[in-house]
């Protein structure tokens, strides 16, 4: 009898993302997501979750990790508006995302 991992909190984040977008993340959302993300997540588990969801974007040319990193280190230098954040926090929220308040 083998038993079953527990979903790492990446995985769920990873989970609560296909949910919430399952038409894949509007450009419109990329910096409020990447700025909550950033709340509850390591810079590298960041950049995993910005992988995972930008493999089922359709791109002229891939994304590459470095291109990833620094939007991410962009968005941590830049707040998004508090509407962009309400909108995208609660698109999560209503798929399960444990969001923490600030």
């Amino acid at each position: 009898m083998t038993t079953q991992q527990q979903p790492t909190f990446l995985e769920n984040v990873l989970g609560w993302l296909h949910k919430g977008y399952p038409e894949g993340v509007p450009p419109t959302d990329y910096y409020p997501l990447l700025a909550l993300l950033k709340r509850s997540l390591s810079e590298d588990e960041v950049v995993q979750a910005a992988q995972s969801i930008l493999r089922a974007a359709t791109f002229d040319t891939p994304v590459s990790e470095d291109q990833i990193r620094e939007a991410v280190r962009e968005v941590i230098a830049k707040d998004p508006n508090p509407e962009e954040l309400n909108q995208v926090a609660a698109r999560l929220a209503s798929v399960g995302w444990p969001l923490e308040s600030h």
